[in-house]
């Protein structure tokens, strides 16, 4: 929601920020700016909340779901 670096959520400046960690490289979408495609995000993937962390067209979760995965990468 927003720009990474201005995010309006701090929801998505974590999720921005545990990629960058990781040396992922992501584009982003501001949902804020089309109330249509927010609301066909969340239908599409049938996940009410934002940031939805989407790879190769497949939605994967939410910032709970990226946490855990870098949970369990750091756990190695």
């Amino acid at each position: 929601e927003g720009e990474p670096a201005t995010s309006r959520c701090g929801f998505s400046r974590r999720i921005t920020a545990l990629l960058n960690e990781q040396n992922v490289e992501f584009t982003l979408l501001d949902i804020l700016e089309d109330e249509t495609v927010r609301q066909g995000l969340k239908n599409l993937n049938n996940w009410p909340t934002f940031p939805q962390l989407i790879i190769n067209g497949e939605f994967v979760g939410g910032l709970d779901i990226v946490q855990d995965y870098g949970d369990d990468a750091s756990s190695d």
